[in-house]
This record gives structure tokens, sequence and C-alpha cells, in this order.
């Protein structure tokens, strides 16, 4: 880290980028769409008292996740290898400044976390959490 912030180097443009930074790009992209998508799916379920094989999938997911970045320390553990196809910018400083970046995943585990732990808590109607005969709704 510089004074000037965590790279001195001028940000690549997507043009300049080898092919193969561009396609791991798109892929680390659309993993990290998949884990909002499943973060998005557990509060949700959490909300409305529903557990199903699909929560419990995007939990597993999640703490797949969870599992990588504290093998990373905090940050991605493909870091290295972007960098290593000359893509040198972090995911979440394609669309956030460095210093919100840094905070992105700090914040996504409270809040990955938060909801996980209301899915936990809050009790469903049954293991799948369909009400059952003679149940009010919105009970």
């Amino acid at each position: 880290m510089t004074a000037s912030g965590p790279s001195s180097s001028p940000r690549p443009s997507w043009r300049s980028l080898p092919t193969r930074a561009r396609a791991f790009r798109l892929a680390h992209v659309a993993w990290g769409v998949v884990a909002l998508s499943a973060l998005a799916h557990i509060w949700a379920s959490a909300m409305l008292r529903r557990r199903d094989a699909p929560v419990w999938a995007s939990v597993a997911f999640l703490l797949v996740q969870g599992v990588a970045l504290v093998i990373g320390r905090g940050d991605c553990p493909f870091g290295p290898f972007q960098r290593r196809l000359g893509d040198p910018v972090p995911m979440f400083e394609l669309v956030l400044p460095p210093r919100a970046a840094k905070a992105a995943i700090p914040v996504l585990f409270i809040v990955s976390a938060t909801g996980i732990a209301a899915l936990a808590v809050r009790s469903g109607q049954g293991r799948s959490g369909r009400a059952g005969p003679g149940t009010p709704i919105g009970s």
C-alpha cells in the first residue's frame, strides 16, 4: 500500500487487459452476483420463515465463500492469481472507491452472519416453512 492508496499503478482499461484476465474478471463478477443472490435469498427466506433446500444451499455457498475469505485473511484468495493474469484491480474496486471496497468484506460478513442467524432463529412452520391446514395466512 502506498500513500496514494492501495495501488500506485494506473487502473487498466477493459481493452488493455489480457484475454485471460478479462475472462477471470467476468467469472469473478458472476461469482459475486451469485453470492449476493444467495444472501438475498437467505434474508427473504428468514423474513418469510421459509426453510427449504435452496436456502440451505445458499447458506452452504456463503459458508464456503467465508472459509475462502478466512484462508485469504480477509482478502479474496484469488487476488494473487488475478494479478498474475494482469488484472490488479480487486473486484469491489470495480464498483466502489478503494476505502469502501476494503470495508465491503466486513460489512458483507455482518450482513451474512445476521441473515443466517435470523434464518436459524425465526421459527418456520415445519421444516419446509409451508403452513399447514388451519394455519391463518400471515402466521
